[in-house]
């Protein structure tokens, strides 16, 4: 145990899971958005939709996706600033069950007309998880320098796509694929070393059947 699972992280308050992790989860959305967003539709869950208004779950949620920390003293204001950049907001609360009391469903826009749709939990503490990226069951901490495919399940594209990577000597410590049938959607997620070049992010941008590439930094 850490010191940070003890006093929590640094941050605007209230709660570390209500506004702490509201807010990562919306930087994680916007930087796999990897697009400035502009339309935005919130769907809160369980606690997050009983307390989102005394926690600031709502304004913590905005100011991630408008590219802000959980320790960013704007996040009081985001949902003015939003106005201001443009960034439409609809927030709503489902009354639905799921798995873990702080959920949020977040389906983006963004200015070049990228579409992306992922679900968050707050786990307590500052730290999450998204579970949920266009459909295609995932988990994702954001702890690692990650790089995410969203591609069609066809033979070799995983190997195609890791060779690159050991060409490069990008150090893998953990990767996962999830797909939603053979044949269909899925991504994969890789947990590398250091952060994968951009010439490399291209490489593997090229391979068939891959749709989309994102890199992320550690949160």
């Amino acid at each position: 145990m850490g010191i940070f699972d003890v006093v929590g992280p640094i941050m605007i308050g209230p709660s570390s899971s209500h506004t702490a992790g509201a807010a990562r989860i919306g930087l994680m959305a916007r930087n796999i958005l990897k697009d400035e967003p502009v339309k935005v539709q919130l769907t809160v869950y369980g606690s997050f939709a009983k307390t989102y208004k005394g926690h600031g779950t709502d304004k913590a949620l905005v100011a991630g996706l408008l590219g802000f920390s959980a320790d960013d003293v704007r996040l009081r204001d985001s949902f003015a600033i939003a106005a201001r950049q443009g960034l439409q907001v609809e927030l709503q609360r489902s009354t639905a069950e799921t798995a873990h009391p702080n959920t949020v469903r977040i389906a983006m826009q963004g200015k070049q007309g990228r579409t992306m749709e992922v679900v968050g939990v707050s786990l307590g503490g500052g730290k999450i998880e998204i579970r949920e990226i266009n459909g295609a069951q995932v988990s994702l901490r954001g702890e690692e320098h990650t790089l995410i495919t969203v591609h069609r399940d066809l033979p070799g594209i995983i190997a195609q796509a890791t060779t690159i990577l050991a060409i490069g000597h990008i150090n893998v410590s953990n990767m996962r694929v999830f797909r939603s049938g053979k044949n269909a959607a899925a991504v994969m997620i890789v947990c590398t070393d250091s952060p994968v070049p951009a010439d490399m992010v291209a490489m593997i941008r090229k391979i068939e059947a891959i749709e989309s590439v994102v890199t992320l930094l550690p949160l």
